[in-house]
């Protein structure tokens, strides 16, 4: 059986004395790891932020923070919050073929676009394609959750 993917999107802060090792390749390579970089503040000899998606097996995901930790990095995870305008929706049914969990789908029976909020990585996908913008995404440090708080929670509800 193929592990689905697990995607999550963390901030993370490299203390200065490792700023110029080449930790994120490592843990691309160790633990076959995606890296999507959304946004990188590193310097030599200074303390560096790093925004990364992460995406791959959620062990590896696991093993590969816990190697992160291990060097020093401290870790929290951003909590995207994607949320539908319903009043704004119009059922096109365009962001059901890039959600890459299927958090959004169509129900066949009535052909209606419904959005499982408790599936949604936060990807922000649907916001890109959506024509009348009824997705909207929220990420900042007022949904900054420490990662250890949810190292037991459920990949998908």
């Amino acid at each position: 059986m193929v592990n689905p993917v697990y995607r999550r999107i963390y901030y993370i802060r490299f203390p200065k004395e490792i700023s110029d090792k080449p930790i994120i390749y490592q843990l691309i390579k160790q633990y076959d790891v995606e890296v999507n970089i959304l946004r990188a503040d590193i310097l030599p000899q200074r303390e560096g932020i790093l925004i990364l998606e992460l995406a791959g097996a959620k062990p590896n995901i696991t093993d590969g923070l816990n190697y992160l930790k291990e060097h020093g990095l401290s870790i929290e995870r951003l909590a995207t919050k994607i949320r539908r305008d319903d009043e704004r929706c119009f059922q096109c049914g365009a962001c059901t073929g890039v959600c890459p969990v299927d958090a959004l789908y169509i129900r066949r029976e009535d052909m209606a676009v419904l959005f499982d909020a408790d599936k949604c990585t936060g990807c922000s996908q649907c916001v890109l394609i959506c024509p009348v913008r009824a997705m909207e995404m929220s990420l900042g440090k007022e949904w900054l959750e420490p990662e250890a708080d949810r190292t037991n929670a459920p990949l998908f509800s």
